[in-house]
């Protein structure tokens, strides 16, 4: 949600400041649902868990486009929903999963609650960081994406060692020069990306009602489309450089 020096006046219908603050509500919603997606961490329920996590990501997607068609930013001056945004996304995206990835097993008993513990402070401090997002609308660095490396942590099941390995390198990962698409916001090869998104959601939403018991083609599409998401912006500064 953009913020903006406008303020609602005096004659704006109630009705609408009541729906511009709605979507404040449907924004906070985001938090309930992600203590929902801890009780069933907590339990151990991991496909329950990412399935309310997955209705958080359709909440973040869906609170913008509302936020602008609704003016919020106008109506409701006195709430930030920058702050708000940050807030729910802190709990959905990064401590959740952090809880999740430290609580599961999958990494080393030694190493798993100090990683936890780098999840929680390198999400955190890219939330604040001001630099996160570049002009083209790259993510700079690997973007606190914790809730989709959990997933992937999930359906691979590697040995702990590498999967401990796995989540240091994205640790580190968070303060280097990457760039990393955003699917939504990169207008480079938009249509592909949002149909490999959605094909990704699909084939997602069918690893978690198998319980991560999928074959192998499930996992292989669903890592290249991985691989195109971070490296897509690679491959292509790589053929200017060759071509220059």
């Amino acid at each position: 949600m953009e913020q903006s020096d406008d303020s609602a006046t005096p004659t704006t219908p109630r009705s609408r400041r009541a729906a511009a603050f709605g979507v404040h509500v449907f924004t906070a919603l985001g938090a309930g649902v992600a203590l929902l997606a801890l009780l069933e961490a907590v339990r151990e329920h991991w496909s329950a868990m990412f399935g309310w996590l997955g209705v958080a990501l359709v909440i973040d997607a869906a609170d913008g486009p509302m936020a602008r068609r609704l003016d919020v930013v106008r109506l409701q001056p006195n709430w930030s929903g920058d702050v708000l945004d940050l807030v729910v996304d802190f709990v959905t995206y990064v401590f959740v999963p952090a809880y999740a990835v430290t609580a599961s097993g999958l990494l080393l008993p030694l190493a798993a609650p100090l990683l936890g513990i780098g999840i929680v402070v390198s999400g955190a401090l890219y939330f604040a960081d001001r630099r996160m997002k570049r002009e083209d609308n790259h993510f700079r660095g690997f973007p606190g994406l914790w809730n989709v490396a959990a997933f992937y942590l999930f359906l691979l099941h590697w040995p702990p060692a590498l999967s401990s390995l796995f989540i240091a390198v994205l640790i580190v990962a968070t303060f280097l020069p990457l760039h990393v698409l955003h699917p939504v916001r990169v207008v480079r090869l938009r249509r592909l990306t949002l149909t490999l998104i959605a094909v990704a959601s699909v084939l997602a939403i069918y690893v978690l009602a198998r319980n991560f018991e999928v074959g192998p083609p499930a996992t292989i599409a669903l890592c290249l489309i991985a691989v195109y998401v971070i490296a897509i912006d690679g491959a292509f500064r790589l053929v200017r450089s060759l071509k220059s």
